[in-house]
């Protein structure tokens, strides 16, 4: 089922309503959707490099209002729809332990986990369940995914078709090794 879901994702990149589609998947895969926008735009700025930086920005916009459907989720239904979401993809073990660490490092949270490949419906849904502050959810959230996005788009538009295979392979390490490189610049500017 999900291979199939999978397929029919990738074949919207190629029709006219790709723009479209991308914006949707972008939307809903922050909330409740299992197949992530990388699936629609690594084709798309392949077939498009000029419009690299345009689509990186819809994806970004749209999955930051797709997060904030999650946070409502979250806050205002989390036992009728948000707890049901999150044990369906079997993220009931890392919600609880997000729950511990939150109000400390809430948009450190965010910021890290929503570069990463890791469920993003899971820190917005989140977010909302532990009523963290929405303004610092919606700045953080929007500078995770802008820098998620726009990596992306940029490696694609620098280096092409080489990169695809490596990018869809290797998508944790790629956005794992980025975060590890800024926050550990982060740490040196506080530190030094």
């Amino acid at each position: 089922m999900l291979r199939s879901l999978y397929q029919r994702t990738l074949s919207l990149a190629e029709s006219r309503h790709a723009l479209r589609a991308l914006a949707a998947v972008a939307f809903v895969e922050s909330s409740v959707f299992p197949i992530p926008p990388d699936v629609l735009l690594i084709p798309m700025i392949l077939a498009t490099p000029q419009r690299a930086f345009r689509l990186a920005a819809v994806c970004t916009g749209a999955s930051v209002l797709g997060g904030m459907l999650g946070y409502a989720i979250g806050y205002f239904a989390f036992e009728t729809l948000g707890e049901p979401v999150l044990r369906f993809y079997g993220a009931m073990d890392r919600y609880y332990e997000l729950q511990a660490s939150f109000n400390e490092w809430g948009v450190w949270i965010i910021v890290l986990k929503g570069m990463t490949p890791i469920p993003y419906k899971l820190v917005t849904i989140a977010s909302g369940a532990f009523k963290f502050d929405l303004v610092a959810f919606v700045l953080a959230s929007i500078v995770s995914r802008s820098l998620r996005f726009f990596l992306v788009a940029a490696l694609l538009w620098r280096f092409g078709a080489p990169i695809r295979e490596f990018i869809e392979q290797r998508l944790l390490l790629v956005t794992s090794a980025f975060v590890a490189i800024l926050v550990g610049g982060f740490l040196l500017v506080r530190y030094l």
